[in-house]
């Protein structure tokens, strides 16, 4: 966070300064109130300033480095997970197992590799985007990542699946596992 607040988005000129605002409150990742200058920032992660009623979020860009583009208020409260795991659990419960280390609980119906559209501030799911041909998706890691661009097909080449994306770049083919769908 402190790289991030100092050095890329220019908001504090040094540490101190980062916690003296870390420690009034008001500086928050995520719509949760951060106390410590070293909290790690992760993909698709929302750095919200309420007071100056600025949010900017986390992605890729083309060159692979992490960037962060400012976000409305409305667009900050939403963050996508991809399912990378579901189990059954005791009472006959959908466990899902999502990137970054979140567990959810939902009743929804979803598949591995689908992604959640989840609210961070009523903590809730607020919708299931299917892997599935004419989505739209972001290429996370590999060669290709920081790409987004629309599903063309899904094939699957020696037990894996690789999906065809049609991108800014041109007609790229990336292993799904590789990839998130946002839209």
């Amino acid at each position: 966070l402190v790289v991030i607040m100092r050095d890329i988005l220019k908001i504090v000129r040094n540490k101190k300064e980062l916690k003296r605002l870390l420690n009034e409150g008001k500086i928050q990742v995520n719509h949760k109130i951060i106390r410590e200058i070293t909290y790690p920032i992760s993909l698709f992660d929302v750095i919200s300033l309420p007071e100056a009623k600025k949010n900017y979020k986390a992605i890729l860009s083309y060159q692979k480095k992490m960037i962060f583009e400012e976000v409305s208020e409305k667009e900050s409260e939403n963050k996508i997970y991809k399912i990378l795991n579901k189990r059954l659990i005791e009472g006959g419960k959908t466990q899902f197992n999502l990137m970054q280390g979140i567990n959810l609980l939902i009743k929804e119906k979803a598949n591995v590799g689908d992604s959640l559209l989840f609210n961070m501030k009523s903590n809730k799911v607020e919708k299931v985007i299917p892997m599935e041909k004419g989505k739209e998706a972001f290429v996370v890691d590999g060669k290709h990542a920081g790409n987004i661009g629309k599903i063309e097909e899904i094939i699957e080449r020696g037990g894996k699946k690789l999906a065809k994306i049609n991108s800014e770049k041109g007609k790229i083919n990336v292993w799904i596992k590789n990839i998130i769908v946002i839209k």
